[in-house]
């Protein structure tokens, strides 16, 4: 099952095993990597060692060579989070004119392969200023024209003047999409056709908080995408509060935000009573979710085999989750923003549903995956999954062979690392005694 030492993932990139335990900390901590996924530096070098390799497709892209662009806009934006509260701001710019919008709609990308996400995200330029986030209030040029951006409904042509040729590189990140070339922006003007009045409006109340603002608009049919790029840019919330915020952080707050709204809702319906399995293959990952009798719980594991992104050992196969009870968790899960995008899908269906129950979402990654895709890669997957029809289960023991049947790894393995499949196993609910049934929990925890 694992890929023989020194083939190349990728043809003209070195293996992983000749990375593997070259990074400090590795040996001592196999989840050091999927913990950190770039974002934290646990292994105390200035850049990842990870994607350091990979930075030979990275190179792939065109090149520019010129400091002028006249394209179009998907319309996109990006705030940086290095330098924090002094960040990099700018908008997304593409050097194609016409409807661009696919370019930054994660939504739209389901179905689609790692070279066409890529194929995508490479054809945006990223302009970029340093301002205080403090500015988003401020009538200054480039924080009316990101802003302007954040509001649109469609496309929006775009010239471009930047202070030197943008620089080909490919910007990867398990939060957010990748992006490509970036320079210093110095003048851009925007030719705005519609506005997108849901966002308009929201805009404009200075009086209403960021957080009922994102419901009001998710609640309104608003794109999760397009909430976070509005939630970014500093265009909701109270007057005198309101702030530009890093896209890697809007992105899992908006999230967040949505799925604890919905989950308050959630906890009011009526619990399932039986066991469901939803699965799906995309991407190099295999993905089964499960419903699980009684209130509502949640659980996120991930499987990362060998030589796969944020696994660099060429033999032994991580797996990391995380998990909250019915009122919820208050510290940040350590897997990261792919926790919150799971939840949320997850409250979407039971809402859907009209029932509360345990969610499991377990994640199997395999070679396949070969570059960070970003948050979305959970959240449009989960929820793809989750629109299809159900296999409905009489008990645990028929979920456990479904998973053993789903997945490579071991069913032994993901019992292990599940609080939520020990807890079916050794906890009665109050139903099965009142009705005097044996409770499946039984048949599976077995003698014992």
């Amino acid at each position: 099952m694992t890929q023989p030492t020194g083939t190349p993932l990728i043809p003209g990139i070195a293996p992983v095993d000749s990375l593997s335990w070259s990074i400090p900390g590795l040996k001592e901590d196999p989840t050091m990597c999927l913990r950190c996924r770039s974002a934290q530096m646990l292994c105390g070098k200035p850049v990842c060692p990870i994607l350091v390799k990979y930075d030979a497709f990275a190179r792939t892209m065109p090149m520019l060579g010129t400091k002028e662009l006249d394209g179009s806009s998907p319309p996109g934006l990006f705030v940086g989070r290095f330098g924090y509260p002094k960040v990099s701001l700018g908008p997304l710019l593409s050097p194609v004119h016409g409807d661009t919008l696919l370019l930054d709609t994660p939504e739209e990308w389901v179905g689609r392969t790692v070279a066409e996400v890529v194929g995508f995200r490479t054809m945006l330029v990223r302009g970029t200023q340093r301002v205080h986030v403090l500015d988003a209030e401020k009538p200054l040029r480039l924080v009316d024209d990101v802003q302007t951006l954040a509001l649109a409904r469609e496309s929006v042509e775009v010239e471009a003047t930047f202070k030197r040729p943008p620089r080909g590189h490919l910007a990867l990140s398990d939060e957010l999409p990748p992006y490509g070339p970036s320079a210093p922006i110095e003048k851009v003007r925007l030719d705005v056709g519609r506005w997108d009045d849901r966002l308009d409006r929201l805009a404009r109340d200075t009086d209403a908080l960021a957080g009922v603002a994102v419901k009001e608009l998710y609640q309104k049919g608003v794109r999760v995408s397009r909430i976070q790029r509005a939630f970014s840019a500093g265009t909701l919330g109270r007057h005198g509060r309101r702030r530009f915020v890093p896209t890697r952080w809007s992105i899992t707050a908006v999230d967040d935000i949505l799925g604890r709204q919905n989950l308050d809702r959630v906890r009011s319906l009526p619990e399932l009573s039986d066991w469901r399995v939803y699965r799906l293959t995309a991407l190099g990952n295999r993905w089964l979710i499960a419903l699980l009798p009684g209130s509502f719980r949640y659980e996120s594991i991930e499987a990362w085999y060998p030589n796969t992104l944020w696994n660099p050992n060429p033999q032994s196969i991580v797996l990391m989750g995380d998990h909250e009870g019915h009122r919820g968790r208050t510290s940040y899960a350590s897997i990261g923003g792919c926790y919150y995008a799971a939840r949320l899908a997850l409250s979407e269906l039971m809402l859907r549903t009209g029932r509360q129950a345990g969610g499991l979402v377990l994640r199997e990654v395999h070679p396949g995956e070969i570059l960070p895709l970003g948050v979305w890669n959970v959240r449009e997957h989960v929820r793809s999954a989750l629109t299809q029809p159900p296999l409905v289960l009489p008990t645990l023991d028929d979920l456990h062979r479904t998973i053993a049947e789903t997945f490579a790894i071991p069913l032994e393995r993901w019992k292990l690392q599940s609080a939520l499949l020990h807890e079916a196993r050794t906890q009665r609910r109050l139903e099965e005694y009142s009705l005097g049934v044996a409770p499946a929990a039984a048949s599976a925890a077995g003698p014992n």
